[in-house]
Order: C-alpha cells, then structure tokens, then sequence
C-alpha cells in the first residue's frame, strides 16, 4: 500500500507525451534567452514557467491547486494578471523610463506607428474570415468579433496592451494570447529582418537621417499631460493603459520626483516583467497549447505581426517619397511596438549596409507612436465590443 500510494505521487510516472514536448519547448526558449539573449527578461521566465506548469502533479500551472487544495503560487499571481492589474503597472514603470524626444522632435513618426497598425486591422478580419469558415465545421474555431479582436492585437507587439483588451473582450484566449504576444516580442530579430530587407532597396537603405532637433524639458512635460488628456476624453477605455504610461513619463520628466522615477522604472519594472513572463509560462500548459484552436490563433498572431512591419516599412517609404529621400524606410519596422528590440532591429539592420548609420533613436519614436496607438486601438475595440 505505501509503494503503491508513493509511485502516486511521482510525477515522472504520470508525464504525457505532449508535456514531454512542452518542457522541450521551455528548454529552447531557455536557450534562447540565455544563450541567443533573445529578451532574457521575458523568455527565461516564460521558459522556467512552463517547465514548472508542465510537470505533472506539482500544480504549478495557471489553475493549479496545493496538496491542501489552494490555489498554487502561480495561479495567485495568475490573478494579478485577470484582475487587470498588471498590464497597466507595467505601463507605469515604462512610461518613467521612456524618453518622448525622438517623437516630439520629429511628429511625422506618428505616421509610421499608425502604419505598423495594419497589423491589428488585418488580422481582425483574418480572425472573423477564419470563423465564419470554419466555424460551422470546427466549434473551438467559431471566433467572434470579441475573439478576433483580442487575436489581432497580437499585432500590436505589445505584452500588456494584448492582455488587457484580452480580459476585457475574451479571457478564454488569454493564455494563448499572452504567450503569442510575448513570444513574437522576443522573436522580433528573426522575424522583421527579412520583411524589412524584402521591401527595401539598397539606396533606401543607406539613408542617413538627420539627428533629432533637441526637445525642451517644457515640451517634455506638457506632452504626457496633453497626450493623456486627449486620449482620456476621446478614447477613455484606453485610460488605464495610456493614463499609467503618462503618469509614469510625467514623474521622469517633471524632475521633482527622480527617486521614485528611478524605482518604478528599475527594480520595480523588472519584477513585474518577471512575474507577467512567469504567468505566461504558468498559462502554457499542454493541455492549452496542443490543439487545433491554439495553432490557428499563433498563426494568425505570426501574420498580425508581419502586417504590422508591413504597414510601418510601407508608411516609412512613403515619408521618403513625401520628404524627398529624408525618411530610412528600415525605421519602417518599429512601427510595432516591440520596445526597444524593434529599434535594435532597424538599428542592426541599417549598420549592415552603411557603417555609419544610426537609426535607433528615430525608431524609438516611431516606437512610441506605435504604442500609443496601440493601446488607442485597444480601448476602441473595448469600447465598442465590450458590452
């Protein structure tokens, strides 16, 4: 009776093939992470994460329960992220750690964030398209507009946005949601460069943009004030996402509050990041991950993805059209919001082919709009959908 009782317990005993093939997913991302430093901050505890929530019996998944039949320690974090408090705290911590210079200096780079939107508006119509398809014929694929609305904002590259509008509109998806969101953040180094180089020339590509003008601490302090008025009064849904981000911003920037800038933008904001990326590991169990409706949903995510630095290398190449040559269309793919490694991006790819270019601060900007945007986009579809 105590053997039989004790190999009860022994998770090896009850290991499935398909968390087998989980944890072998959390060991790539580990590598990735660790090795590639593919955004360590977010894959090494989203890998650590689903190795955990894979393991049989140790309840250690978004839902899983102790011995005694509490809720485990990360389906009590999980919470945070359901109960919408996370997403707009970590807005928070970026916005004390954002400089707004490169947008306020140069405001043609709204155009290029509007433009990475195609992604979003793209796949919403993809998601509804697949549903009213394949819906009648595969009930988990029967995707609403609620649905295809937390679907596309995958293409908005931005972890916390996608969460949100996700718990708004459809908390069904969320896990998968999240864990395309921030797995297409981190990929961003595979994934964008050979999109950017496909819709570029090599004379585009050389383009040495002028430096940022300088922006004053005045400038600096009215726009989180402005921006937040404008978007609070026109799009309120969108409030908490963009509310916390200005908030943030305005305490860097007003020069009255450095040390608790420096907290929620430093220690503050990393913890919070490892605990979204431990909850999104925690969601990816096998039972979420291995089937049908998942892999549509990473598809259609991928596609929202490569819309967006479609649209935003599109609108870039038509500013230098407008500019007459001024605009380096590879500043095109930080029209989503992968902040910073978008920038990174443009900025690896532009070096390739002109040694002495240097990009990353006008992507930034083009960054920010995106993220502005973004989240604008998201408290529209809330608004309209969430009723």
């Amino acid at each position: 009776m105590f053997w039989s009782n004790f190999l009860e317990t022994v998770g090896l005993l009850q290991l499935r093939l398909d968390q087998l093939g989980m944890i072998g997913v959390s060991f790539l991302l580990a590598y990735l992470g660790i090795k590639k430093k593919f955004e360590p901050l977010l894959l090494i505890p989203i890998s650590f994460g689903m190795l955990m929530a894979n393991m049989p019996l140790a309840g250690l998944d978004y839902q899983g329960v102790t011995w005694a039949g509490e809720p485990g320690l990360l389906a009590f974090i999980y919470s945070f992220i359901e109960l919408v408090y996370l997403p707009p705290l970590i807005f928070l911590g970026l916005g004390a750690i954002t400089d707004f210079s490169p947008l306020i200096a140069n405001p043609k780079l709204w155009l290029i964030g509007i433009g990475g939107q195609l992604g979003i508006f793209s796949a919403f119509g993809l998601a509804l398209l697949v549903g009213n398809v394949f819906g009648p014929i595969f009930p988990d694929l029967a995707f609403g507009a609620n649905a295809a609305a937390s679907i596309a904002i995958i293409g908005s590259s931005d972890g916390p946005t996608a969460i949100y509008t996700t718990v708004m509109l459809y908390p069904g998806l969320l896990s998968v949601i999240a864990i395309a969101a921030y797995s297409y953040m981190a990929l961003v180094p595979i994934i964008q460069p050979p999109i950017m180089r496909a819709l570029t020339t090599a004379k585009e590509r050389v383009i040495v943009m002028e430096q940022p003008k300088q922006v004053t601490s005045r400038q600096k302090i009215f726009f989180p004030i402005v921006v937040a008025t404008v978007v609070l009064l026109l799009a309120p849904a969108a409030g908490p996402l963009i509310g916390m981000f200005m908030l943030g911003n305005l305490i860097r920037e007003s020069g009255v509050a450095e040390r608790i800038a420096k907290a929620i933008g430093g220690d503050f904001l990393s913890i919070l990041t490892m605990l979204i990326g431990l909850c999104i590991g925690a969601a990816s169990t096998a039972e979420n991950i291995v089937n049908p409706r998942t892999i549509v949903i990473i598809v259609l995510g991928l596609l929202a993805f490569a819309f967006g630095t479609v649209g935003g290398v599109l609108m870039a190449k038509l500013l230098n059209v407008i500019t007459g040559g001024k605009i380096n269309p590879l500043i095109g793919n930080s029209g989503v919001s992968a902040m910073p490694m978008a920038a990174r991006v443009s900025q690896k790819v532009a070096l390739e082919y002109n040694p002495n270019n240097f990009l990353i601060m006008h992507a930034m900007g083009c960054i920010l709009a995106s993220t502005i945007g973004s989240a604008i986009v998201a408290g529209i579809f809330v608004a309209m959908l969430g009723g």
